[in-house]
């Protein structure tokens, strides 16, 4: 006795269309979880490590740092901080001032006196600051405040929303099931 198995027929291929809209949609999905997921992270770096960000709008620290550009900082001790470090300063009243530091005099308990000048300005600052603590450079990028100042409009930020929503709404909208033909069982003669 002999047996047969019959097959059922392989599924047809997907319409071509249906594969590009399907790839479309895995790709614009995952480039949408890989920005939250770069949002999730910049906002616990920013929380735990005390890591933020900064734009130069002035060339004060050219050509080290030129005006436009946007630099990461971390904020530190002043007791951590060194002659020749980039560091960020508040002042009260008034914006901060990001310059690098060319001396240390000791303050009372953590505090430090620094004496800064931009890299641009041919004398120090008039007035050294007393800290207890600074924002440190850790690295900037030219040109790149321009593209925060134009992401972080407010008609960028609603079109963005918007374009998200869409993204999220097209992939999880409910899609027909493609109905698929019953299995044939083995027979025996």
């Amino acid at each position: 006795m002999t047996s047969t198995l019959l097959q059922a027929p392989p599924d047809p291929p997907a319409a071509p269309d249906r594969r590009i809209g399907s790839a479309v949609r895995n790709t614009l999905l995952n480039v949408a979880a890989a920005g939250g997921a770069l949002c999730i992270v910049l906002v616990a770096c920013a929380f735990f490590f005390h890591i933020t960000l900064i734009m130069f709008k002035t060339g004060s620290m050219s050509p080290t740092i030129p005006a436009g550009s946007l630099a990461v900082v971390r904020e530190i001790p002043a007791t951590d901080v060194e002659v020749g470090d980039v560091v960020t300063v508040d002042r009260p009243g008034k914006l901060p001032v990001t310059h690098r530091v060319v001396s240390i005099e000791p303050g009372t308990g953590s505090q430090r006196i620094l004496t800064l000048k931009g890299d641009a300005n041919p004398v120090a600052d008039i007035n050294p600051y007393t800290v207890d603590h600074v924002r440190i450079v850790m690295w900037s990028v030219p040109g790149m405040a321009n593209v925060m100042t134009s992401i972080s409009n407010r008609w960028v930020m609603v079109g963005t929303t918007v374009a998200v929503s869409a993204l999220v709404t097209w992939v999880l909208w409910p899609r027909p099931e493609r109905v698929r033909p019953p299995a044939r069982h083995r027979k025996s003669p």
